[in-house]
This record gives C-alpha cells, structure tokens and sequence, in this order.
C-alpha cells in the first residue's frame, strides 16, 4: 500500500513539474523492512502551488508548508521543503521560509534515521550518515542535540519511544543531553505529552 501511495503521488507531482520525496518514520522504517501506517512525504512545491493540482487537500496549516490529503482512502501528511528560524515557544519555529534544497531541509529535523529522503527513483538519499545509524541501530540528534532539545523538548519523549519502537540505543552525546534536559518536559503542551505516551503505548 505504502509504494503504491508514493507511485500515486510520484505521477501526481511529476504532472505538475514537481518533485516528492518519503520522508521521516514512512522512509525508516521502509529501509528497516517495517509495516508503516504513517504516510510521510517531502516537496519542492509550495502549498501555494499545490492547491493548483490538489484543490481538495486539507490547507489548514499550510502557513508551516503542511497539507494532508487522501489517497486511496489513506491520509497522507506532505511537507514543503523548508527552513526553520529560532524557536519560542519550545514547540514550534518563529519563522519559516520554504526553500528547493534538501540540505537546507535536513538542517531542521529531530534524528539521522527520521532524515534520510527516497527519490522517485527509490534512491536514499543520506545527508547525515543516518544509514549508518539505521544498520547500527543509533538514535542521535541531528547537529547540536542541547539545541535540538531545547527548540523542542517533545523530541526527549520521541526520542524515548523510539529507543523502545526500534530496540535501538542512544548515542553518547544524545544520551546525555536527554538526561540533562528532561525537565524541560514540563514546558509542554499536556495535550501532547499524552500524545506521545499513547503512542509509546502502541509501540510496547
């Protein structure tokens, strides 16, 4: 189901001059040869440009670059391409700006393994060795993991849940930071707190 949604998307886009790409948990956990039921994707198309061939999607939160649409009766969830500025409020962005490059992309996603993109062509595209942390079975934070933390601190309890969903292990200076800074779970939203713990729940 999962190749047949991408293949679906592929020519969609394609049409239209664009290009798309799987993304985060959908792209991992392919690569890890896992049942996936969220539908992750990448584009070089602005929400702007997608209502001109997806006038049906859901644009409430497009001001983030997000639109979630159907596709053979599954939610998909497609991401804008884009650049994060600081954030304020331990949760989301103050500014963003949408960009084309996937080496600007990558620079504002949580860990190596949720970063790795899937071209039309199947390719993997690995811009911060998370292959190597995929096969090796390590969780790390992308760049400087205190600023990853402190940008959002509900990457503590992903973080978390991953560690139990992939039976994998921390890396040093993730481990360290997670511990450091697991009070700033407290800044957050209840709401998504449960969230998460549900999630964590579903994995177990």
């Amino acid at each position: 189901m999962g190749l047949e949604i991408f293949k679906t998307l592929i020519d969609i886009f394609h049409q239209n001059n664009f290009r798309i790409y799987m993304i985060g948990g959908t792209s991992r956990d392919y690569l890890l040869g896992k049942s996936f039921f969220d539908y992750d994707f990448v584009t070089d198309a602005t929400p702007e440009q997608m209502k001109t061939f997806l006038p049906n999607a859901n644009y409430r939160f497009e001001k983030f670059g997000s639109v979630r649409l159907k596709v053979n009766n599954t939610k998909v969830d497609i991401t804008t391409l884009r650049i994060e500025d600081e954030y304020l409020d331990h949760r989301h962005p103050n500014k963003i700006r949408f960009t084309t490059k996937l080496e600007e992309d990558v620079l504002r996603r949580d860990f190596t393994i949720n970063a790795l993109y899937i071209d039309e062509e199947m390719n993997v595209i690995d811009l911060v060795n998370g292959l190597d942390d995929l096969h090796n079975g390590i969780i790390r934070f992308i760049g400087n993991p205190e600023k990853r933390i402190k940008e959002d601190p509900l990457r503590i309890l992903r973080a978390e849940r991953f560690k139990i969903k992939l039976h994998f292990e921390f890396e040093e200076q993730t481990r360290l930071n997670i511990e450091k800074y697991h009070y700033l779970i407290n800044e957050l939203n209840k709401q998504k707190i449960d969230e998460e713990k549900r999630k964590k729940e579903n994995d177990i």
